[in-house]
């Protein structure tokens, strides 16, 4: 294929290397499933994404995210960071502050706000649903969550297109200074099909309402530095439960910081019960691929 444009840039940060990265290929046109994978494989970023013309006359745009291990059929960072570099190339254009990305589940729609480096993007999530409700004692559990002090919430296994058991903890500092059980989250994540196991607690920084760890045992072992599709799923979870921080349904979370980051995620959960899940996103390299 002939060289064409190659961004790498920050999501959910207000400065480069606070949030997650990701790559994207505003162009993909020429490329195969091969070709992305590979391509996927070779930037060793938690995904990149490829952009093609939309197959229908109510998207903006399709795109496909890859891990470097597989195809993702979506992923919460990955659809914002996306939106960002194609509205900064103008190659898409908000109608009424919303875009349109169609996807491996959909068609789902983007809310746009502000401009420049205020802009923030949000995508409207998958519906998450209730898979179990499960004890801090569960077998499953016990030994994920040994030694930690939980919350009022009772565990929970969510389902929002990704798996995720959820677990609230009793206090920021009880969750900022867990040390995760790789062993037992890997056991956990290959026996209930699901990523791993998400953290949270509450919080009285005047930022945001809830600290959050994403801890993966599936397809490999390693901390999520900033997971938009783990925290929708948090998001139904509360509302479920209504127990959402924040007022009018809006809250925001911090994640990543015993990483070595400092991301900050926007949640919505609005009166028909969708989320959206967003932030602020950063250029960090404009460049070539020549593939």
């Amino acid at each position: 294929m002939p060289a064409c444009p190659y961004v790498q840039l920050d999501v959910f940060g207000d400065r480069p290397g606070a949030g997650n990265p990701l790559a994207v290929v505003p162009d993909a046109r020429g490329l195969n499933d091969a070709d992305m994978q590979a391509i996927a494989r070779w930037t060793r970023l938690p995904e990149t994404t490829f952009v093609f013309p939309s197959p229908t006359p109510t998207a903006d745009y399709a795109v496909r995210i890859f891990s470097p291990r597989r195809e993702v059929p979506f992923a919460g960072h990955p659809s914002v960071g996306t939106a960002h570099v194609l509205l900064d190339r103008g190659l898409v254009a908000a109608r009424d502050g919303v875009l349109v990305q169609s996807c491996a589940v959909g068609e789902l729609p983007l809310r746009v706000d502000g401009e420049g480096r205020k802009r923030t993007v949000a995508v409207r999530t998958p519906r998450a649903s209730v898979v179990e409700v499960a004890e801090a004692a569960d077998p499953r559990l016990r030994d994920a969550l040994a030694g930690l002090a939980t919350g009022q919430l009772p565990p929970v296994l969510m389902d929002g297109g990704r798996r995720w058991w959820l677990a609230e903890l009793r206090d920021e500092a009880e969750l900022r200074s867990a040390v995760p059980d790789w062993a037992a989250i890997s056991a956990l994540a290959e026996a209930s099909g699901s990523m791993g196991l998400c953290v949270f607690a509450r919080s009285e920084d005047p930022v945001y309402y809830l600290a959050v760890r994403a801890w993966v045992g599936a397809t490999g072992t390693f901390e999520d530095v900033a997971s938009g599709a783990a925290n929708a799923t948090l998001a139904a979870w509360l509302a479920e439960r209504d127990a959402l921080p924040g007022d009018g349904g809006f809250y925001r979370i911090s994640q990543g910081r015993e990483v070595g980051h400092d991301a900050i995620i926007e949640l919505r959960v609005d009166e028909a019960g969708e989320v959206w899940s967003g932030g602020r996103a950063r250029t960090v390299v404009n460049g070539t691929l020549d593939w």
